[in-house]
């Protein structure tokens, strides 16, 4: 197979396609036949970082779609030929390549009518998206305030949230307000201009925010969590809190943080059962025309290492996404 590899950690031109051997599914794995793949920052931040548990040379790619090739021993739910999105181990070969072996669990079947394109947009944003919905209780009418609202995962949590009735407050780039207000927001603050916390700060004594959605970094989130209620919730995906932002016994808020790709080494298969049913919905949901995939480009497989640099480079109002 065809697969874009790399020797060494760096920027995404240190991509090379090469001949790889065709992957096996071992028990319990599938064999996907990848027809588009979805492009995240933890993609170029991998092939930058690298990880000890790689073997060289690294075929890099969390996300993608396309159809069952093969089934591996104890797998009976899933049939050749099936549609497919995934999220996969960022620890084992990736999605940058003809053929990819994801776990059974981690597929999400889709509808027929769905272009894979749109399918291959799925996991990491709405998945992430949803993993952060799923952290708070609250209830219709609550008022709950994202930060990086203009990126993929942002608008993805615009659209969940409301589907949920929340009234939600984005905070993202002023080019992008009327997209943001498409999405769900009922306001939108252009994170640019100075002073926008402060103002916030005096909105929050009327009108009390339930939930701050986070995708910044730990110390951004932190500077956010006065504006919380009491009992409110401080949602980090980007980062964590490794300490309490406020003094204790004052507000109470509770402390959420996001990681997707950990639901590899630590959740179980029930865990991984609601999540691929969430990936499910937002697949029916985009066939339906009621959620939007995002997708800002679809480049070319033979284009995947320009694709990638352009998305490091960023603004990335949306989903890139590669075909083959």
């Amino acid at each position: 197979m065809k697969a874009w590899v790399h020797d060494t950690t760096g920027d995404p031109d240190i991509l090379q396609l090469r001949d790889r051997p065709k992957p096996e599914p071992g028990p319990g794995e599938l064999l996907i036949r990848n027809r588009a793949v979805g492009l995240n920052p933890v993609d170029w931040k991998f092939i930058l970082w690298g990880h000890d548990a790689w073997e060289w040379p690294h075929v890099p790619g969390v996300d993608g779609a396309g159809e069952v090739e093969a089934v591996g021993d104890g797998v009976h739910h899933i049939a050749t030929g099936t549609r497919v999105a995934y999220h996969n181990d960022l620890l084992k070969p990736g999605s940058f390549a003809e053929y990819t072996v994801i776990p059974a669990r981690a597929a999400i079947p889709l509808p027929a009518a769905l272009p894979f394109a749109a399918a291959a947009s799925i996991p990491c944003p709405g998945l992430t998206a949803r993993q952060a919905i799923d952290k708070v209780a609250l209830w219709p009418g609550a008022h709950v305030l994202v930060t990086g609202a203009s990126g993929a995962v942002g608008g993805a949590l615009l659209q969940l949230a409301r589907a949920r009735g929340w009234v939600v407050h984005a905070v993202g780039s002023a080019s992008q307000s009327d997209r943001l207000l498409g999405l769900g927001a009922a306001t939108v603050t252009d994170y640019r201009r100075d002073g926008w916390k402060e103002d916030w700060a005096k909105r929050a004594r009327h009108q009390p925010l339930n939930a701050v959605f986070d995708m910044v970094n730990g110390a951004h989130a932190a500077s956010l969590a006065p504006l919380l209620t009491a009992n409110g919730h401080l949602v980090c995906i980007q980062d964590r809190q490794e300490t309490a932002p406020l003094p204790a016994f004052s507000t109470t808020i509770s402390l959420h943080e996001v990681g997707l790709n950990a639901m590899h080494a630590h959740a179980c298969d029930r865990q991984w059962g609601r999540l691929v049913a969430a990936g499910a919905e937002i697949a029916q949901h985009i066939s339906e025309g009621l959620f939007d995939p995002q997708l800002i480009e679809v480049a070319g497989f033979d284009e995947l290492p320009q694709a990638l640099a352009r998305l490091k480079a960023g603004p990335n109002p949306g989903n890139r996404v590669v075909v083959l």
